[in-house]
């Protein structure tokens, strides 16, 4: 089954690029990744820009409204996913665990539906 895992964190929280920090925790990233690729779960997954780039959009009576920044007000933003592909939810819970934002944000994991065709 495929699982999504949303990265979520706080901005005020981010590691600043030019620290130390920052390159410890590109490190975890990259451990990560390898691990996935290595066990063979990983499918895609990539950062995403700040919340303030964000374009919600809806349809109203057949009208297409678009505003600028993200759907809700949260002291956390999504700022990445991954989609790995997991024999069980125990397992994208143990891969979700080896996410750095994990230490300090919150990582989501939510079943990929899947529609008959």
């Amino acid at each position: 089954m495929k699982y999504m895992a949303l990265i979520y964190i706080d901005p005020s929280r981010m590691t600043p690029p030019d620290s130390p920090e920052f390159g410890k925790m590109m490190s975890g990233y990259r451990e990560a990744n390898e691990t996935y690729q290595r066990d063979g779960v990983y499918v895609s997954g990539d950062a995403l820009q700040a919340a303030s780039t964000a374009t919600t959009i809806r349809v109203r009576d057949g009208r297409t409204e678009s505003m600028d920044g993200p759907f809700t007000e949260t002291k956390e933003q999504l700022a990445g996913f991954y989609i790995l592909d997991c024999a069980s939810l125990d397992d994208a819970i143990r891969y979700a665990a080896l996410i750095p934002g994990a230490a300090h944000g919150a990582v989501e994991i939510r079943p990929i539906m899947v529609f008959d065709r």
